[in-house]
């Protein structure tokens, strides 16, 4: 070999030991409780990018690089980085985002191993009862499972916690979640009298039955989304005015709202239920708004937020929402800033104004991709609801 040859050989070599191409498996600790989940890297040279999975889902990282051995991605819709250094084929380090940060390894993927054990099936829908902060008494657990493997999710008044996604192994199903926001493990062993004991997050024991053993129990039903929050008087408009990232007001009361249908979207960028939501929005604004259909965002943010929105921006930019979003204030102050209506606790809630300016449904919560058929027949329902309301004068 000569030395030239040599050379470039040499010059290759770290490069190529330092890629970060494919699948890892990879965990974050969370409350000492340690969540594994699949990563994605691609990219070639010092710059890659990182993705998260919900399901079928990528959350990809809006910018990263890795270099000398170190990795940091920036996901600027949640505001959030992944800070990790190699070293013997591991990546340790933190995914840091604004409320703290989470202890952070992985590690190239290896294969699922075989189960050769008899898998009890489990798929279909589910009822956990609870009684939950926000007045419910179950909540939906949808299921979908091929052999061993399960992905499942659970449906709450504000929307679903992401796939969980596992496999069955020693007499029970062990599924976790992580897809930058929303970290979960869940272990779900099937009982001798057809329910589900349920383990989350290492400490709340919860039971699962199937919808019709539950209402032959006398067991009450999850909440309807239309049924959780209301209008103090149905007869008044809906009122807001509040400043939009420009400092410019905007009110109900404006020219561009008058006959207008309107939806109203609380939310938050903190919110992962609310990134499941914004797509569907942009897509509804897309397509009605040539009709008659405007929206317009309300966005509850922390302190910091308050002062330099610069996630809510990046927000705006990866959904490309092109309907105003204004920031009335803090989720603590949600309450006060809309006291026309009672029981507004969930993130997000969307109100479906009329072209009178009158409430027509307030629909709380939002079931995203993991809710399988309910995150389908949701949006057909609320598609119908705007093509009536458009229709009406």
């Amino acid at each position: 070999m000569t030395r030239t040859l040599a050379a470039v050989v040499l010059a290759i070599a770290p490069a190529m030991a330092q890629s970060l191409a494919g699948l890892w498996d990879a965990t974050v600790l969370v409350n000492g409780l340690e969540i594994p989940f699949r990563m994605e890297f691609t990219g070639a040279g010092p710059q890659v990018a990182g993705s998260f999975f919900n399901g079928d889902e990528k959350v990809t990282s809006t910018s990263g690089r890795f270099e000398n051995g170190t990795l940091r991605l920036n996901f600027d819709h949640y505001g959030s980085t992944l800070q990790a250094i190699m070293a013997d084929g591991t990546l340790k380090g933190d995914y840091i985002r604004p409320a703290g940060k989470y202890p952070f390894s992985a590690k190239p993927a290896a294969p699922p191993a075989a189960s050769d054990a008899k898998v009890p099936k489990i798929d279909g829908m589910w009822e956990i009862q609870v009684h939950s902060p926000k007045g419910e008494s179950a909540w939906r657990f949808i299921v979908r499972q091929t052999n061993a493997d399960v992905s499942a999710a659970i449906l709450r008044i504000d929307g679903d916690t992401g796939t969980l996604a596992g496999h069955y192994k020693d007499g029970k199903f062990v599924l976790s979640h992580f897809s930058g926001a929303r970290p979960s493990l869940l272990e779900v062993t099937p009982q001798a009298d057809g329910t589900l004991a349920l383990l989350q997050n290492g400490k709340n024991k919860l039971v699962a039955y199937r919808p019709e053993v539950a209402r032959a129990k006398g067991m009450a039903p999850p909440t309807e989304p239309t049924e959780q929050t209301h209008m103090k008087n149905p007869d008044e408009p809906l009122h807001f005015s509040f400043a939009d990232l420009n400092g410019k007001m905007v009110s109900n009361d404006d020219p561009r709202f008058k006959g207008k249908v309107v939806i109203v979207s609380i939310m938050g960028s903190w919110c992962p239920n609310c990134h499941d939501e914004a797509p569907f929005l942009v897509e509804l604004y897309r397509k009605y708004h040539q009709r008659g259909l405007e929206i317009v965002a309300l966005s509850f943010e922390e302190g910091d937020q308050l002062q330099n929105p610069t996630r809510l921006r990046s927000f705006i930019q990866h959904y490309g929402i092109e309907y105003p979003v204004l920031i009335p204030g803090q989720p603590e102050q949600l309450q006060e800033k809309l006291s026309q209506a009672e029981n507004l606790n969930s993130w997000p809630t969307t109100f479906f104004l009329g072209r009178d300016g009158r409430v027509r449904t307030i629909h709380a919560g939002f079931a995203g991709k993991a809710s399988g058929p309910l995150y389908e027949e949701g949006k057909k329902e609320m598609r119908a609801l705007v093509e009536r309301l458009l229709d009406q004068t």
